[in-house]
């Protein structure tokens, strides 16, 4: 008989511990190659861990809610259940192999558990399982499939009328931390299904302060939360930005009226069919070609040196229900305005599913943070950690502004962004934060 040990790898890029989340097996279940045995959140993200065995499970080490070092065994299983099982195939054992190399160890009687590789279950993606050539694909889980379930209807309405909500699990917690009501969505999928875009676009339309109720006073005194995981990450990341870099700050009001019309033109031009065209997209495409104009605020600080980046790799501040996260587009210059548009789309839908990727996290250059999404004029962002500048969005909205000596009603916002004093002076910030309103204030711009 023969005994695995399961034991926690590094999800991530030298991670050293992880939250259990949830499991999906208990002791007695009998599991394959590739099946998910639990739900870990670490400092990044949230990662789902396939089994390197096939065996029964014989123990849960580690409790959901429980924070587990690297390297610490969390599952045991054997392979005594499995003895009239069919032998398994060389493509069975390639399988095996593949997973064994990446996650925990398998130990027999007469062997030691192995290391754990740093970089497992991340890298590519939020799906960390790769097949190799020549491997059939796993059939997909019964899960997977679309989760149809009647909506409410009055009952004065006949039963033939009544339409059905599809949608798949995944979006369907998606639609429950942005606090999107499912019935509410107009589906788009070609089966009628409710995909994510459609989530994405419905929370977008909401009101930011949804919650118009105000809650009960608590019966307790107070209320105490263990600060782990993102929210650890979250300070350990803010504190050394703020006591390391010295931030200095700028802010411009700009007339954004021609963004507003551009992206109106945007939305209803078939090139930009079905892809989300936002202001956001206009500044971040600004802040691109304002870092070719001014290289020094796309650069990385350290005592010996500063390294300019010729390239940009731009991060996006996202809100999630697991706090904040910044993700990068990779080389951003190098995209077209309707590419951009598309990987700022899948970077958000990620976000917000929890899914977003260590190395989608990693080597950023610039980031913007989009403060008027929540309805604020402007604030100081903080530093992204190993960045030298930051540039916040405000809202914009109709606000009185003088054109040719008469007031109009105009779209007007405030443009912010902190810098990296050890880096940049005052005229480099103050050519840089015009640059990016400029192009707000006139997108003809990037066609230059």
């Amino acid at each position: 008989m023969s005994t695995y040990e399961f034991l926690l790898p590094d999800a991530g890029e030298g991670l050293t511990e992880a939250e259990i989340v949830e499991w999906k097996v208990k002791p007695g279940d009998v599991v394959e190659v590739n099946q998910i045995l639990v739900e870990i959140e670490t400092a990044k993200s949230l990662v789902e861990l396939p089994s390197p065995f096939a065996g029964t499970v014989t123990e849960v080490l580690a409790q959901p809610g429980q924070t587990v070092d690297v390297g610490t065994v969390i599952i045991r299983a054997s392979d005594s259940a499995m003895a009239d099982a069919p032998a398994a195939t060389p493509a069975d054992d390639d399988a095996l192999g593949a997973v064994a190399d990446t996650a925990g160890s398998i130990s027999t009687e007469a062997e030691k558990p192995g290391a754990v590789l740093v970089g497992y279950g991340i890298k590519g993606g939020a799906n960390s399982r790769r097949r190799r050539s020549g491997i059939a694909p796993a059939a997909p889980a019964a899960s997977a499939a679309p989760d149809v379930v009647p909506s409410a209807r009055p009952s004065s309405v006949p039963a033939a009328a009544a339409s059905a909500i599809i949608a798949k699990p995944p979006i369907r917690k998606l639609a429950k931390d942005l606090g999107v009501v499912l019935a509410d969505v107009v589906a788009t999928g070609l089966a009628g299904e409710i995909t994510r875009d459609d989530v994405i676009r419905s929370a977008s339309q909401a009101s930011v302060f949804r919650n118009i109720q105000t809650p009960e006073w608590s019966d307790e005194r107070e209320e105490r939360i263990p600060v782990k995981g993102v929210r650890k990450a979250i300070a350990a990341a803010m504190t050394q930005s703020a006591f390391t870099a010295p931030h200095v700050s700028v802010f411009v009001d700009i007339d954004a009226s021609r963004t507003m019309e551009f992206v109106k033109r945007l939305k209803n031009s078939p090139d930009f069919a079905g892809i989300r065209v936002s202001p956001l997209l206009i500044a971040a495409k600004a802040v691109i070609w304002a870092v070719r104009r001014n290289p020094m605020v796309n650069s990385t600080f350290t005592p010996a040196e500063i390294t300019v980046h010729h390239y940009v790799n731009l991060g996006i501040a996202a809100a999630t229900p697991r706090g904040l996260v910044v993700p990068n587009v990779k080389d951003a210059n190098e995209l077209s305005l309707r590419e951009l548009a598309v990987a700022l789309e899948q970077l958000t839908i990620t976000a917000r599913d929890g899914k977003t990727s260590t190395a989608d996290m990693s080597d950023g250059t610039i980031t913007i943070t989009n403060l008027g999404s929540f309805g604020m004029d402007t604030g100081t962002p903080i530093l992204n950690p190993g960045e030298v500048g930051i540039v916040a969005l405000g809202t914009i909205k109709q606000k009185p502004w003088v054109v040719d000596g008469e007031v109009r009603p105009r779209f007007v916002t405030t443009l912010a962004g902190s810098f990296d004093h050890r880096v940049v002076d005052g005229d480099v910030v103050s050519r840089f934060i015009a640059d990016v309103a400029s192009v707000l204030e006139e997108p003809a711009l990037l066609l230059d």
